[in-house]
């Protein structure tokens, strides 16, 4: 499959890939907002995903881009709005509940357990998984050890993707830090999500490692046939990889498109450099 597909309308007024027409876009965002006392954090923002589509959500600092990862994510409940992930409408749910169907995130912060194994760190994220009891567990029964042992193997096939299974035994907070920022993908990926969000993926990593996770993200999208929403201010990254960018500045979107027709608009233009002054 190309990394790109033609990005072609839908009766919504938004845009995803031509490969994508035939299902169900895995995110729909209507009129979302969240408001803290008189701040207006996020305000009447909608976009469509498309289920195996590499969305770009892109601003300057401070527009509410991470906000709405935590609404997606319910980290903070919508003001109001509505969010559909995979066509069933997720109001109501919690954060464990939003990982069970289907969303997993990174974060701007890495957070991993540092004290950790990189191989335990990737366990946590299979918790969905875990088909033993808790009786089994404590008393180390047959069924413990084998799903430990398929934990391992899963672990080890996740982290092959970045290359990464040497480090199995290395604790995470000894790893450099762009290798710290892969494992926190790693073990989102282990919780098997049908949307993966990346907070600032490329944030500290340098020009050789950015140009290895655009291919790995790409990779990832091809191998597990998931959508990836990522905020990112690397525009080499996010116009290299994207097929469909929102940009907010404020709270509110003010563009929406293919990077061609975001690099060209006028109120991106503005909002990331300013107004043009009048000679």
């Amino acid at each position: 499959m190309p990394s790109t597909s033609k990005m072609v309308p839908v009766p919504s007024r938004a845009i995803i890939p031509e490969r994508d027409l035939n299902a169900t876009p895995i995110l729909e965002v209507s009129h979302l907002s969240v408001h803290f006392g008189g701040l207006n954090a996020v305000e009447d923002f909608s976009i469509i995903v498309g289920r195996t589509e590499i969305a770009g959500l892109i601003g300057p600092n401070g527009a509410g881009k991470t906000t709405v990862f935590n609404l997606l994510t319910k980290v903070y409940q919508p003001t109001r709005g509505a969010i559909l992930l995979d066509g069933n409408d997720t109001a109501g749910m919690n954060t464990v509940q939003i990982s069970q169907a289907g969303i997993a995130r990174t974060f701007q912060n890495i957070r991993l357990f540092q004290s950790l194994s990189v191989a335990d760190n990737v366990k946590i994220g299979l918790h969905n998984q875990v088909k033993y009891s808790t009786m089994s567990g404590i008393l180390r029964l047959p069924s413990f050890w084998r799903s430990e042992r398929r934990a391992h193997d899963e672990a080890m096939e996740l982290l092959s993707i970045f290359n990464m299974q040497h480090m199995a035994n290395y604790k995470a907070g000894s790893l450099p830090y762009g290798a710290q920022r892969r494992l926190e993908i790693v073990r989102a990926l282990a919780t098997r999500p049908s949307l993966l969000l990346l907070d600032e993926p490329a944030a500290g990593m340098n020009p050789s490692e950015t140009e290895e996770l655009m291919a790995n993200i790409i990779k990832i999208r091809d191998m597990f046939q998931i959508a990836i929403m990522l905020i990112e201010h690397d525009m080499r990254l996010v116009m290299g990889i994207c097929e469909g960018i929102a940009v907010l500045n404020y709270g509110k979107i003010i563009a929406k498109g293919t990077p061609e027709e975001i690099q060209a608009d006028p109120a991106v233009i503005e909002a990331y450099l300013g107004q043009k002054k009048e000679a």
